[in-house]
């Protein structure tokens, strides 16, 4: 690989060479025999003023490009270098794309040469990065990154990632590379004569990598799949307390800043004490507990001792990775003995190495980003030891592939694939069943809980942490949801003949004849005539919601319409219609998988080409349509008054943009009945379970028998006496009396007096998403957005975690949030300065499920405000709270805007069941004036 690659960076006016944005500076970096052996480097007077944001990311001013040659000055000079040459960049689109547009205006030929993109590159060959930006992946393959945002330094990064990804392909496999030759057509890079000759090279070559194993073509990591046998030293739970927490123990010596929490030892003490007791408990460990290792140490002391499986299970991924990447690690160097821990997910997060070969074999004209997404996974396949999708960033649309891939498009696990001993799936199955302690998820473990087959090993005991999810989640398990376009996507995926889908490809191949049962001509029409009826059924359903919803358009957090429905409730004409068409459509599935049935059984009993697999997918499809017809009559069809159901419309979206959801009203039945009645000792675990120190909200919601209890109330180890202020204005606009214009105004000047103070690091929650968007506009408007950095969910591109990189990456950010952000998003330090509530975090009146529990309440004879809406608003603001102070050294400000905090009766419920902290009521004038000085 002895090419000449040139690398180049440009820092510009603007993202965009169309709309006159001019180069300013030009770095190139040249590479000859894998060593960099030239750099050129010049600014360029773009003949127009640098706009203030990129001087800020620069450092780039009017007065360095005042004496600068013009770009038609060094166009000749800068063509030149490229002769016979690849050409590279991160993003090669954006600078070839401004090179060309000058060579152009200046008269010259535009560059042709083959290109490449180390952004597309670093994505296929490091697929695990945590990030593609060039400032992440210096960080990530420790490449040192100077003044970054400077042309040369930038060309010089690039040129130094290249070397690393050149290094890389060539340590890629025979295999990998040869199915990377296949899809190098489809790649924005130009890889062809690279992987050829690699390809040439290692088919005479002898070596092999003793870490990998190839299958049916496919290169994929060997994996031990031994465990080490899990072995106790005899000792006391006391004593084996005393040698990891108290003076010259083992945690002393792990971690060098160790100073001891007496709150994580009687955690550790608690947890214990309800497995030996027998007993479930609720634990309320505050932040900087440390309670990941407080219920980690008993529970391994416990699964090993009495040689029981403990389950522990979380809400988010991103707790997952930590108990695995740094809990137990650091359990490792505390105590003396040996134990097994697995990590179990649902079927859709493995890959299907069976599925993803059929793919990979398929003669399919791919879009870019399946291309991307196969290369991905062809890499990742040499590194992963898993098969967990998580474990890699795919493009966008890349996850739409990849669930026809997952191991959840699998029908079932035929023992005689040849594929079945290396199922990730399977494996990860296997691990469970002899690990000691097993990690996963709120979802997987509710699945378990409410349905016939095993998903999860056999268990007695297991702690719920982040347990203040375990409702929500429980419900939705138990309950169903059903979309559009899910529906049409199932249908699309099945295909008519003549689309060239598995069917007709079946058709094709003569595979289905007369004697087959199956009639093309009855296929296309019930086809046709069930596409059309999805697509009546949802406009009809959104503009039966838009009907009876119009004189309140009120709009849930995510931006959408709800409607809460009940059979006897409903006008009889339109409602009998609509379940005139859903019993029709159902009609139609019931003739698709008839149908299906036919292929299935004529497959079965003749001898074709790839038969059993194609009977595999009629067996699949016929099961996903018949969970649509069940869910589909269990919404409109079947009267049912333990359950809530309800239909949300994108307020602006497409007229069949409809999504369908049902729950329990109460689930506290359910899980004391199958969960808390079946199992041993469950310990319940979360930051937020209390209210004014009394368990019994999240006790009754739960289904918990007080009798079978422990609780605790675990103090953090944090001064908040010291490192928060609580400052609530006394002059808001009353917001109850139509005053909301005036309350949002407040609100956006209250963020911009604030954002002085703290500059920016502002995290801004809001329980209302319309309210949310009128303030960014407002803000856009009035802020000085060449100083802060405004960024707003669901406004902003990005998901949570994106935004959240977006906020850390920008010294003076202002983040504004809704549901999502309230609780889970750890911003410690210097990053978050400022927690702004905007209002008190209750629930819509009219959402659905707390319109159907308030009913419910009501029937009882119990307040649905005391008994409901009030603990869950309390909650919610203590989870909002603990945004701000994620560490000792952390101080900051949590500005309330709802007086009602203070004024109300019921105000007091918030403000004691957070720890004590110092509160100041003023005027908004003079509670600014105290937070500059207090910071």
């Amino acid at each position: 690989m002895n090419e000449k690659f040139v690398v180049v960076d440009l820092e510009t006016t603007g993202h965009s060479p169309v709309n006159s944005d001019k180069i300013i500076e030009v770095g190139i970096v040249i590479i000859e025999n894998n060593k960099i052996t030239g750099e050129f480097s010049t600014f360029l007077d773009p003949e127009k003023p640098i706009p203030p944001f990129i001087t800020n990311l620069t450092g780039i001013s009017d007065q360095d490009v005042k004496e600068s040659p013009r770009f038609h000055e060094k166009a000749s000079e800068i063509t030149a270098l490229f002769e016979n040459s690849y050409l590279v960049a991160h993003n090669v689109p954006f600078d070839m794309g401004f090179l060309n547009g000058e060579l152009t205006s200046a008269g010259h030929q535009k560059l042709t040469n083959p290109v490449m993109d180390t952004v597309e590159l670093a994505r296929i060959l490091y697929p695990q990065a945590p990030g593609f930006k060039l400032g992440q992946l210096a960080d990530y393959l420790n490449i040192r990154h100077e003044e970054p945002h400077r042309a040369i330094n930038d060309a010089h990064m690039t040129a130094k990632l290249l070397l690393k990804l050149l290094k890389r392909l060539r340590d890629l496999p025979y295999e990998t590379i040869t199915h990377l030759l296949n899809l190098e057509n489809g790649l924005k890079s130009d890889l062809y004569a690279l992987l050829s000759k690699q390809q040439q090279l290692l088919a005479f070559s002898s070596s092999s990598d003793e870490t990998i194993e190839t299958y049916r073509g496919i290169a994929i990591k060997k994996t031990n799949d031994e465990q080490p046998e899990s072995h106790y030293a005899e000792s006391s739970f006391g004593s084996y307390l005393d040698t990891i927490y108290e003076a010259g123990g083992t945690m002393e010596q792990a971690m060098p800043r160790y100073e001891k929490r007496a709150g994580q030892r009687e955690m550790s003490e608690t947890v214990f004490d309800a497995f030996r007791l027998g007993k479930h408990a609720l634990i309320e460990a505050e932040t900087g507990t440390g309670k990941s290792l407080a219920y980690l140490i008993p529970a391994i002391y416990e699964a090993v001792t009495m040689n029981k499986k403990i389950v522990i299970s979380t809400y988010t991924t991103q707790l997952q990775s930590q108990l695995l990447d740094e809990e137990v690690p650091l359990i490792n160097k505390l105590i003396a003995f040996g134990f097994n821990v697995a990590l179990m997910k649902g079927k859709q997060h493995y890959l299907s190495l069976e599925k993803f070969e059929r793919e990979l074999e398929a003669n399919q004209s791919d879009n870019y980003d399946l291309t991307l997404t196969k290369a991905m996974i062809l890499i990742w396949l040499t590194e992963t030891e898993t098969g967990d999708i998580d474990e890699i960033q795919l493009p966008s649309s890349g996850y739409i592939f990849y669930r026809q891939v997952s191991a959840d498009a699998e029908s079932g696990f035929d023992p005689y694939s040849p594929w079945f001993s290396r199922s990730f799936y399977q494996k990860a199955r296997q691990k469970a069943q002899k690990a000691d302690i097993l990690i996963t998820n709120h979802a997987l473990l509710c699945t378990d809980l409410f349905n016939d087959y095993q998903l999860l090993p056999a268990y007695d005991k297991a702690i719920i942490d982040e347990a203040h999810h375990l409702e929500e989640t429980a419900s939705k398990h138990y309950g169903l949801t059903l979309n559009y376009v899910y529906i049409q996507g199932v249908l699309n995926q099945i295909g008519s003949i003549d689309d060239g889908n598995w069917l007709d490809r079946l058709w094709k191949s003569s595979a289905l004849d007369d004697e087959s049962g199956f009639s093309k001509t009855e296929w296309e029409a019930t086809y046709e005539n069930a596409k059309n009826e999805i697509d009546d059924v949802f406009r009809m359903l959104f503009q039966y919601v838009v009907e009876q919803k119009k004189n309140s358009k009120t709009l849930s957090d995510i931006g959408r319409i709800q409607y809460r429905f009940e059979e006897t409730k409903e006008p009889s004409e339109p409602w009998g219609i609509i379940k005139e068409m859903v019993t029709r459509l159902t009609f139609y599935f019931r003739d698709l998988i008839h149908l299906l049935s036919s292929v299935k059984q004529h497959l079965a009993a003749n001898d074709f080409a790839d038969n059993a697999h194609y009977a595999e997918v009629s067996n699949d499809y016929m099961d996903t349509l018949q969970s649509i017809i069940d869910r589909l009559e269990q919404l409109f069809l079947v009267d049912d008054d333990n359950t809530v159901k309800w239909i949300e419309i994108e307020a602006y979206g497409a007229k069949n943009a409809v999504y369908l959801y049902s729950e329990p009203i109460d689930i506290s039945t359910l899980l004391a009945d199958n969960f808390f009645g079946k199992k041993e000792s469950i310990i319940l675990t979360s930051a937020t379970l209390s209210i004014r120190n009394s368990f019994s909200f999240s006790q009754q919601r739960l289904g918990l028998s007080p009798e079978q209890l422990i609780t605790a109330k675990i103090k953090s180890p944090f001064s908040y006496q010291d490192q928060v202020q609580l400052m609530v204005p006394n002059d808001f606009p009353d917001i109850r009396y139509g005053e909301q214009n005036d309350f949002i105004h407040s609100t956006c000047e209250a963020i911009i007096s604030l954002a002085h103070i703290t500059d920016g690091r502002m995290l801004v929650l809001f329980t209302s998403y319309d309210m949310l968007r009128r303030s960014y506009y407002l803000l856009k408007e009035t802020i000085d957005i060449n100083k802060y950095m405004l960024i707003a969910q669901g406004i902003s591109s990005g998901s949570r975690s994106r935004l959240k990189k977006n906020f850390q990456t920008f010294d003076q950010s202002i983040l504004l949030g809704t549901s999502s952000f309230w609780e889970g998003v750890d911003i410690p330090g210097d990053d978050l300065s400022c927690l702004m509530i905007v209002r008190l975090p209750f629930q819509p009146p009219n959402h659905p499920v707390y319109e159907a529990k308030s009913n419910e309440l009501k029937r009882e004879g119990k307040n649905a405000f005391f008994d409901l809406s009030l603990p869950n608003a309390v909650i919610r603001f203590k989870q909002g709270f603990g945004r701000l102070i994620r560490s000792a050294n952390d101080r900051g400000i949590v500005f309330v805007c709802d007086a009602r905090v203070i004024k109300a009766r019921y105000g007091k419920y918030f403000t004691e069941s957070i720890p004590s902290v110092p509160i100041t009521i003023d005027s908004t004038h003079a509670i600014m004036e105290k937070a500059e000085e207090w910071f």
